[in-house]
């Protein structure tokens, strides 16, 4: 990596020098022992989270692929809009009566499904059971203009399904900027130690 070479001479450290990391430092004592070093950024170990956080990072990017498994026991991946997250694990999206998920999905309920947003390095991945039903009253409350391109008869259009699925377990990152990895890389570099999790990781079970 250019930054952690320029900082370290290619590869032989630069004791007794600062390195200055866009506010980020390290110093180093001059006998090659770490003097003291702070980032700004938090290494934090994979904690339990919330739903509530949960769902504030799925709706920031709505869009996720989901998987189903094929009666030949094969994944099938499509991109789904998610449509709302309620409190009690349950995420809801709109499909067609039409779609091979309807019969994947009566033969086996198990579903993934991943979100990411690469611009602001959040990552989330969930697992769960899927369940097709008709309630065009639950279709109202999920409509939007948009949906016409799908469904020209709005919400109690007869090939519109709801998809409801029940979260069993999730996971997300949170990865802080680039900068915070070349502090993490000076660091192992000067001590040894790999760098643990760098950013947020949570799971919910």
């Amino acid at each position: 990596m250019p930054g952690v070479q320029a900082a370290f001479g290619n590869g032989r450290p630069l004791f007794g020098k600062r390195l200055i990391f866009r506010g980020t430092f390290a110093l180093v004592h001059s006998r090659g022992r770490v003097h003291y070093l702070t980032m700004l950024q938090t290494m934090s170990h994979s904690d339990p989270g919330d739903l509530a956080k949960l769902g504030e990072l799925i709706l920031g990017i709505r869009v996720a692929l989901l998987t189903t498994v094929d009666r030949d026991g094969r994944f099938h991946a499509r991109p789904v809009q998610t449509l709302k997250v309620e409190a009690d694990r349950t995420l809801w999206f709109f499909t067609d009566w039409s779609s091979p998920k309807v019969d994947e999905l009566h033969h086996d309920v198990r579903v993934s499904l991943g979100y990411a947003d690469s611009t602001k390095n959040v990552y989330v991945a969930v697992t769960g059971s899927g369940r097709l039903i008709r309630d065009s009253q639950k279709a109202k409350e999920l409509w939007s203009i948009e949906q016409r391109a799908y469904y020209p008869e709005g919400p109690e259009d007869e090939r519109l399904a709801l998809l409801r699925v029940v979260i069993e377990r999730a996971e997300y990152w949170i990865a802080p900027g680039r900068v915070s990895y070349i502090v993490a890389a000076v660091t192992a570099a000067v001590t040894g130690t790999p760098a643990g999790i760098i950013g947020e990781n949570r799971k919910i079970e």
